[in-house]
């Protein structure tokens, strides 16, 4: 089940060219929207936290579960949609891997922020929390975001001959990995 915002359409993205590689783009945040929970995060409101912690000191987590590390980011930059989000999946780990199978079948796509807010401002009129400074600790891979603009963009292909010969043992026998 899907949980759009009122007005808001999501766009599915083709999961299925994930590559064992598993990096992927995204954006964890939207700007200037209200997410699920009526938070509207405002440009600039991560640019203190990631110039503290850099893409390494943001942790990727499955579904929240600080005992579910399942990749590293490898960048985080605010643009002018969001904290757009470029991070890789381990596959050298179990709930990595299984992450990886999730999002290649389009089951999984979703990005989530866990933060603490710094600086916001609940409006009173619309109940609306206008978020313009977050502490951020972590970003996760989970299937309902809580902003429905929060999603897996594009993976990157995986273009060495290693990669090439998978892909053809795939197409050819799919049922040996």
């Amino acid at each position: 089940m899907l949980f759009p915002m009122h007005g808001a359409k999501l766009q599915r993205f083709d999961c299925k060219s994930l590559d064992a590689s598993g990096v992927f783009t995204g954006y964890a945040a939207r700007f200037n929207t209200a997410d699920l929970g009526r938070d509207l995060i405002l440009p600039g409101a991560f640019a203190e936290s990631i110039a503290q912690r850099g893409a390494s000191g943001v942790r990727m987590l499955f579904q929240h579960d600080p005992a579910e590390p399942i990749g590293v980011w490898l960048e985080l930059r605010e643009d002018t949609r969001g904290l757009f989000v470029r991070g890789r999946l381990l596959s050298e780990i179990a709930r990595g891997r299984e992450v990886l199978s999730l999002m290649r079948a389009g089951a999984i796509d979703g990005l989530s922020i866990g933060f603490r807010t710094v600086e916001g401002r609940t409006s009173a009129k619309t109940g609306i929390r206008r978020l313009s400074k977050i502490d951020l600790w972590e970003i996760s891979v989970v299937t309902f975001p809580m902003h429905p603009g929060a999603r897996v963009a594009a993976f990157k292909r995986d273009h060495s001959l290693a990669a090439t010969i998978r892909r053809a043992a795939d197409f050819v026998h799919p049922s040996t990995r």
